[in-house]
């Protein structure tokens, strides 16, 4: 068995959905850091907020004069003074709230794009192993939903906190202006709302954690039974009863996980708004005390307990803010977790592959996706600049894997890959893939118009290349005869076009491109003998002066090749030319005297 790399060891512990998943806490510190680029407007907001705060202490001290010396003395200018100062102080606090409104949206919807960029970039960035091990449900699901969860944090929660920070310490100090004595009654009570914070905090974190989970298993689901592969074979098999019951019970247990986490702190939170009417009626007791044996106005102890609200009000709103940031740091983690997962890597002097020749070189190689398999076992070639390699043998073979090798969508675990005898490890990634164009079996193309799809390759490139590629590709003539010619949308995946069109779009967008060196990965493979032949046409001008690398499952379209490497369990057994081959009478003449039998086989049965 082969020994796995550090680096190959590690991808196999992240990615690999049997083994634990090593996840760290997220730092305070960490998120504050999203809003660094948002320094000015977040100023903003806090002088909005110490303004608010401030405003807020004006409609009971308004009440107090009102009841104390206005309504007594029955002086109508003073009762329209602290009326009009009740109003006004209202109204410029509403109109301070709706700037700082603007504000908060201005810096959360920042901060949500700023997280969404980043998490794309990065997954734009990660091997190709990290896809082949990773659900694209749970994916989308961090990039959309997770994101879309922190939103309320970002944009309300932290504003929230310092608002009712702000309000409670203004209104503090004011209390113990008016009477020390009912400040010392009326903050007694806070202590009860804030001891159970940390119990139902850690709980609401670990379902909060199951409940994510649940929501990647629902997202996987959804893109797997939805995609058009996805619902064409669900289709065919009659199993919707099936997926029926396996989406009803995944979302039965993220049902119950929901009211759980709903019922997280739910005594505590009734019993914080059991205070809410506790602590005023303990100030009205005691208050009407102190009024009765003349230490205190009516107008004071009205204003006193208006003044509760403001105090209350927030220390309830911040234990309540405590539950649900720590709940949202559970789905922090989820995101800096993927962005902490290390990307394609490169060396820090890699140098830039400029134009190459094409000579392609593998010594040694040694590669597994897995530490209990082994994929290639000391493969070792050489294909001379401007040849056509084929790659031939059985399924599982490691024909796909070497030349995933070429452009480092995977690195080795020991030997080399070379080009021009250049060890690709030692070149910027940019500029080796920029010299590899690839056709593979199942062609991709985006929901955009056929032009939008070709120009991928170049996005310069003037019409008469995009035409020129087209007609190169023996694609040009069918486009033509389509209503909206180059700006017909090929809809979800290209289902639009015939599986030939699509092959000879990717064709033409990969002569667009123009690289040096051409990966054909079974390109004719799943088409049938007429479209076949069309691709084989379209396919000479994008191999001619090209080092083309070609996996071949039909014999008869890579007789012309150059060279011919027979692939066995991650080894080459065989190599050289057709005729070659045939005449040493090994496993490339079994290979191919068993398709010619297949063929005649199957050209007889049809006769």
């Amino acid at each position: 068995m082969l020994g796995g790399s550090p680096v190959h060891m590690m991808w196999s512990n992240m990615y690999n959905p049997d083994r634990p998943t090593v996840t760290r806490r997220v730092e305070l510190r960490r998120i504050l850091a999203l809003f660094r680029p948002y320094t000015a407007q977040e100023s903003l907001v806090l002088v909005c907020i110490l303004f608010g705060a401030l405003l807020g202490l004006l409609p009971p001290l308004f009440t107090m004069w009102l009841i104390d010396r206005a309504i007594p003395a029955h002086d109508m200018h003073a009762v329209g003074i602290d009326v009009g100062g009740m109003v006004a102080s209202a109204v410029i606090a509403a109109a301070i709230g709706v700037y700082q409104g603007y504000l908060n949206s201005l810096v959360g919807e920042g901060i949500m794009r700023d997280i969404r960029t980043s998490l794309v970039n990065h997954l734009h960035r990660m091997p190709l192993s990290f896809f082949t091990e990773t659900k694209t449900g749970e994916i989308m699901n961090r990039v959309s939903s997770d994101v879309d969860n922190v939103d309320s944090v970002v944009t309300g929660t932290l504003v929230s906190i310092v608002t009712n920070v702000f309000t409670m310490v203004t209104t503090v100090v004011t209390i113990f202006i008016l009477d020390w004595r009912l400040a010392l009654v009326a903050l007694a009570i806070i202590p009860l709302m804030i001891l159970p914070l940390a119990p139902v905090g850690r709980r609401m974190y670990g379902i909060r954690k199951r409940t994510r989970e649940k929501r990647d298993e629902i997202e996987s689901i959804t893109q797997e039974t939805l995609s058009i592969s996805g619902i064409t074979l669900i289709k065919s098999f009659v199993r919707e009863s099936f997926e029926r019951a396996r989406f009803y019970a995944v979302g039965t247990d993220l049902m119950k996980l929901e009211i759980r986490l709903a019922m997280v702190g739910r005594w505590f939170m009734a019993a914080i708004f059991a205070m809410i009417v506790i602590g005023p009626a303990i100030v009205w007791m005691f208050g009407s005390w102190l009024v009765i044996h003349g230490g205190l106005t009516i107008g004071a102890i009205v204003a006193f307990v208006a003044y509760l609200g403001r105090l209350y009000t927030p220390a309830s709103a911040l234990a309540g803010v405590q539950v649900q940031i720590v709940s949202a740091f559970a789905v922090f983690e989820r995101i800096f977790n993927y962005l902490d997962m290390p990307p394609e890597t490169e060396k820090p002097d890699a140098m830039v592959l400029g134009s190459v020749r094409g000579e392609i070189t593998f010594d040694d190689v040694h590669f597994s996706y897995s530490p209990d398999r082994s994929a290639l076992d000391g493969v070792s070639f050489r294909v001379q600049p401007g040849q056509m390699a084929a790659f031939v043998g059985p399924s599982g073979a490691g024909k796909t894997t070497i030349t995933q090798l070429v452009p480092r969508f995977y690195d080795p675990q020991s030997g080399a890959v070379r080009i021009d005898g250049i060890d690709v490890r030692d070149v910027t990634l940019a500029s080796l893939r920029e010299n590899v164009g690839i056709v593979t079996q199942e062609t991709y193309l985006f929901h955009d118009t056929i032009e939008a799809n070709l120009r991928y390759a170049r996005p310069d490139a003037d019409p008469a290349e995009v035409v020129a590629a087209a007609r190169a590709a023996n694609i040009h003539d069918f486009i033509a005869t389509l209503p909206a010619g180059y700006a017909t949308i090929v809809g979800e995946r290209g289902h639009k076009l015939s599986g030939g069109e699509r092959q000879r779009l990717a064709i033409a967008r990969v002569l667009l491109k123009n690289p040096r060196i051409l990966i054909l990965d079974e390109a004719t493979s799943a088409l049938d003998s007429a479209n076949e032949a069309a691709i084989q046409a379209a396919l000479v001008p994008l191999t001619e002066g090209r080092t083309s690398l070609v996996i071949a499952h039909r014999l008869s379209t890579i007789l012309d090749a150059d060279v011919i490497f027979v692939v066995e369990h991650g080894r080459i057994v065989e190599s050289g030319a057709h005729e070659e081959l045939l005449r040493s009478d090994g496993a490339y003449a079994r290979l191919y005297w068993k398709q010619f039998r297949d063929r005649a086989a199957v050209e007889a049965v049809g006769t």
